[in-house]
């Protein structure tokens, strides 16, 4: 589970800018936002780069799955 859509709401970005700085198509980042597909490691930090936060900013703690 990833964190992605709410990080991308409290920062007012786009799916779609994000798709276009990561060089994924939109579809990618939409499943990767609404966690019907999990991004690699290297995906998920460079995403937090493009962010701007840590990586860890983008997993949702286990305790929350639980």
């Amino acid at each position: 589970m990833n964190r992605i859509k709410e990080v991308l709401k409290e920062r007012g970005i786009s799916q779609t800018w994000l798709a276009d700085q990561t060089d994924k198509s939109y579809t990618t980042i939409n499943e990767y936002a609404r966690n019907k597909r999990q991004p690699s490691l290297e995906d998920l930090y460079k995403i937090a780069k493009i962010l701007n936060v840590e990586a860890k900013e983008l997993l949702v703690p286990l305790k929350e799955l639980n």
